[in-house]
């Protein structure tokens, strides 16, 4: 198994943990979008945390959608995970090039800017849940910590890392953790885990020493009755199809599609989550003209 989540409980179940790494699914949408390191960082960090949040959700037709509406040059990230270990996301800018910041790291805040983000859970009731709040630092980890807070009330430790070989512009190591507290989690350990956190590496750091998911909760968790539940796979998947597209052009409407026939030329339409190109024919459209009238 290449990229994969593990789920684990600790402190007789007061504590919830998810770990992943996501090498290969973040390299995934770095060659499919051609992102700069800066973006390509933005983006597997999102995408980390979409994976580990999705898998989060109950049923096989849940979907989450994270948006960062940022007004930094790369211009928002999205990103939409499935129960299964599903992920996809985009840039707007994946081109967007920065300097380091000021300790010589990729400048993902900048990247973002200030804005809102936002997190869709779609559970099939008649409205998704939208829940908002400030993006504070732009570094992705440190703003769904605070989501989960001040949105869900739930205290969390949120941490994401992206390791770029900058002169290749190849992804060389990414992935995550997410460490949640329970309802009337005790104090006691509540500061057992303070006190733990304030002695753990970066998770670059710690990915670049080859520890493993289960590894990097061991470290953290491993004295706190440390159970690790499920391994799920995660892998960058884009559901996109000719036939989703194609009601997309219907949902256009008569005149928009009579526009493009009279253009008298063939219309390709992309993805923006995979990249792929779907072509429709000046008949293509004439067929998709009937089908919207009636």
């Amino acid at each position: 198994m290449s990229d994969y989540i593990v789920r684990a409980t600790a402190g007789d179940g007061m504590i919830r943990a998810f770990a992943a790494t996501t090498r290969d699914l973040t390299e995934e949408a770095r060659r499919i979008h051609d992102l700069s390191p800066v973006a390509s960082a933005a983006l597997g960090r999102t995408l980390t945390a979409g994976a580990m949040m999705g898998v989060m959700m109950k049923n096989d037709d849940d979907l989450l959608t994270i948006i960062f509406d940022g007004n930094g040059p790369i211009g928002g990230i999205t990103v939409t995970a499935d129960s299964h270990g599903n992920v996809k996301g985009y840039v707007k800018e994946p081109g967007v090039m920065l300097p380091p910041n000021a300790q010589g790291k990729l400048d993902v805040g900048g990247a973002v800017g200030q804005g809102i983000l936002r997190i869709i859970r779609d559970t099939g009731l008649r409205e998704p849940y939208v829940g908002e709040v400030a993006i504070r630092t732009g570094e992705i980890a440190e703003d769904l910590t605070a989501y989960f807070m001040e949105s869900e009330q739930v205290p969390s430790v949120v941490a994401l890392g992206v390791l770029m070989d900058r002169e290749k512009n190849e992804v060389r190591e990414a992935g995550g953790f997410m460490i949640q507290l329970m309802p009337d989690c005790p104090d006691e350990l509540i500061d057992r885990l303070e006190e733990k956190m304030a002695g753990v590496s970066s998770v670059t750091a710690m990915l670049r020493d080859g520890m493993t998911p289960e590894a990097i909760l061991t470290s953290i968790l491993g004295d706190m009755d440390l159970e690790i539940n499920e391994t799920q796979a995660t892998q960058f998947a884009c559901n996109c199809s000719r036939s989703r597209v194609t009601k997309a052009l219907i949902a256009l409407g008569s005149e928009e599609l009579k526009d493009m026939i009279n253009d008298g030329k063939s219309v390709s339409l992309g993805c923006g989550f995979c990249g792929k190109q779907y072509e429709f024919t000046v008949e293509d459209l004439r067929v998709l003209l009937m089908a919207a009238q009636g």
